[in-house]
């Protein structure tokens, strides 16, 4: 009768045992995968939906306050909606023309305040860089500011942990004018940079205030038109 005993007493042991370790690995597992499940994502985006013909100009603007004004008689003539990605600083010394710029109904997103090199930054200063500039375009504009082009395209971790703290989308490009290399390419170079092979669906179009972008601007609006495409803002791409 003893050994029997012992027996039933080492499974009750046993089960209370495994009962404990099994409720403790429900625990931590429901923990992990709460601290594991990312909110917002974090990777930048090259292209938006490729499902339909869209592609989207996208301006970054840290100078060219005496070209600006001449692209959007350009785009108000060719019926073409952009987005505009400013620094702060900009911002703060033209703001008539970040209001002008509103009020023709592009889109703007945030280029950070100073136009620093993000991957020299810690995620502090990023997002340092990245909510003084929210505040300064959204107080202009009355609007949400959710677009985050970063300076020089640079896209380290501090960066886009920066960015995703400040819950704004990272843009970056599908095709560069390269508008902004000196000396400045030819007009034919501007062009077919992004009227080539890298113009598709989704395509995001970078370019700068330039006197020479200003030139290649229509053209580019007509070929791309011609080959079928739509411009859109963006925001309505991605």
């Amino acid at each position: 009768m003893r050994v029997i005993f012992l027996k039933k007493k080492n499974l009750v042991f046993f089960f209370g045992g495994l009962v404990l370790i099994i409720f403790f690995a429900l625990i931590f597992m429901r923990l992990y995968s709460f601290s594991t499940v990312p909110t917002i994502q974090v990777d930048p985006i090259y292209q938006g939906n490729t499902a339909h013909p869209y592609v989207a100009l996208t301006i970054n603007v840290d100078w060219g306050e005496d070209i600006i004004p001449q692209m959007l008689e350009v785009l108000d003539r060719k019926e073409v909606k952009a987005t505009f990605f400013i620094t702060g600083r900009f911002a703060e010394k033209f703001p008539e023309i970040v209001k002008a710029i509103h009020e023709r109904q592009h889109e703007i997103g945030n280029h950070g305040y100073s136009h620093p090199h993000p991957d020299r930054l810690s995620v502090e200063k990023n997002l340092e860089e990245i909510n003084k500039t929210h505040e300064i375009l959204t107080k202009l504009t009355n609007t949400n500011i959710c677009l985050f082009a970063p300076p020089y395209g640079e896209r380290g971790e501090n960066c886009l942990i920066a960015a995703q703290k400040a819950c704004d989308k990272t843009i970056l490009w599908t095709a560069d004018t390269i508008d902004w290399q000196e000396p400045p390419p030819s007009l034919n170079t501007l062009v077919n940079r992004v009227t080539g092979k890298r113009l598709t669906n989704g395509a995001i179009i970078l370019m700068h205030p330039k006197p020479h972008t200003l030139e290649a601007l229509p053209i580019i609006i007509d070929v791309i038109k011609a080959k079928g495409f739509q411009f859109k803002k963006v925001s309505e791409i991605i």
